[in-house]
């Protein structure tokens, strides 16, 4: 077994999730990713927990049988939430062997399902929870990449010194955390300004999602205001949507468009009420992600990108008193920051193309 794996596996348990002697993990998984799943059940071992395999969230096979079979009149499975309340910890492994596995889902019938399944959800954010990626040969193809090549991308983004990568983000957290207003501007296609007065900024550093290198917060749900053109596609219920344009009015999106699939993100935007206002502001800090590889772990937490999301605020990032978006849906969408770009923190410019106030080469 390559020894990365093993390293992936250790810091999986010794920094992601601090598995505990007698914990009860599952690890949910794609059967593609079997050599990671199996350096986890070591290092499980050797910690004195104890495993449980699924691949409910990753196997999209099945899945897709059961979404084209079933009556989109969807219950929650109290069985699924019954197990994970019996759940310390919970590692969700991306992983596919068909990255497209769901693409002749109908949007409704997959957005009736996660509705349905709010309530599990709702309780595996609850566990110590981490979700990661193996270098599965399907993921390196929709990255156009050599599977070699992919792994040593993967690897070189999430065996990395966490602590050095936190240090660095704190400097934006510092800026961030005390402040009223934001603004996103970037070329002549994205202006928008939101609140997040008294909403806490996280320092994502390989917990919750790894590879991490972003901090992040919430909006207040009806402040966001202006226009945003996400440039950098995403891949949605195994479908492509590309050039996603909202408007925000009073918090909400009252107009949209896509320049593929559009269909697939009006479904998302009809959800529920909260699938129309932003739950996420997020900033890419992680330098050793340099690429786009449509795939939102990592994509997300480029250098010289921002990201929202529209659906479900996390809790931690709202503040006490505060309103909390929730809906039963968060998608992340990315703008390219690099180019004629800026970001303006209660009036000041604090990251300008892509370089943030305290590293070498900002410009005023």
């Amino acid at each position: 077994m390559d020894p990365r794996i093993r390293e992936h596996a250790e810091i999986i348990a010794n920094h992601s999730v601090d598995l505990q002697e007698r914990d009860n993990v599952i690890v949910d998984a794609h059967p593609v990713a079997e050599d990671l799943v199996v350096a986890l059940h070591e290092v499980i071992g050797d910690h004195g927990a104890n495993p449980i395999t699924t691949s409910q969230r990753t196997g999209k096979r099945q899945q897709r049988a059961y979404l084209r079979a079933a009556d989109p009149e969807f219950e929650t499975p109290e069985h699924e939430l019954a197990l994970i309340e019996n759940t310390d910890v919970y590692i969700a492994i991306r992983a596919s062997d068909n990255v497209t596995q769901t693409s002749d889902v109908e949007p409704e019938t997959q957005a009736a399902y996660q509705q349905a399944h709010q309530p599990v959800l709702e309780e595996r954010l609850s566990t110590r929870w981490c979700l990661t990626q193996y270098p599965a040969p399907a993921n390196a193809q929709l990255a156009e990449m050599s599977t070699e090549g992919y792994e040593n991308f993967v690897w070189d983004a999430v065996n990395k010194d966490w602590d050095e990568q936190r240090e660095h983000q704190a400097n934006m957290v510092e800026l961030m955390d005390p402040a009223g207003e934001i603004r996103i501007v970037s070329g002549d296609t994205t202006d928008v300004t939101m609140s997040i007065d008294g909403n806490p900024t996280l320092n994502d550093h390989g917990e919750h999602n790894l590879p991490g290198g972003e901090v992040f917060t919430a909006p207040e749900p009806d402040s966001v205001e202006g226009e945003v053109l996400f440039d950098m596609p995403l891949y949605h219920q195994g479908r492509e949507i590309t050039d996603v344009s909202l408007e925000f009015e009073g918090g909400e999106v009252v107009s949209h468009s896509a320049a593929k699939n559009e269909d697939v993100l009006t479904e998302v935007l009809n959800t529920d009420e909260g699938a129309r206002r932003l739950g996420e502001l997020g900033i890419g800090m992680n330098r050793d992600i340099d690429r786009f590889t449509y795939n939102m772990l990592f994509d997300e937490k480029m250098g010289d990108t921002v990201h929202m999301a529209v659906g479900r605020a996390y809790d931690d990032t709202v503040g006490e008193g505060n309103e909390a978006n929730d809906s039963a849906v968060h998608v992340d969408m990315i703008v390219d920051m690099s180019e004629e770009s800026f970001i303006e923190v209660d009036g000041e410019v604090v990251q300008r193309n892509g370089t943030f106030r305290f590293e070498d080469g900002f410009e005023e």
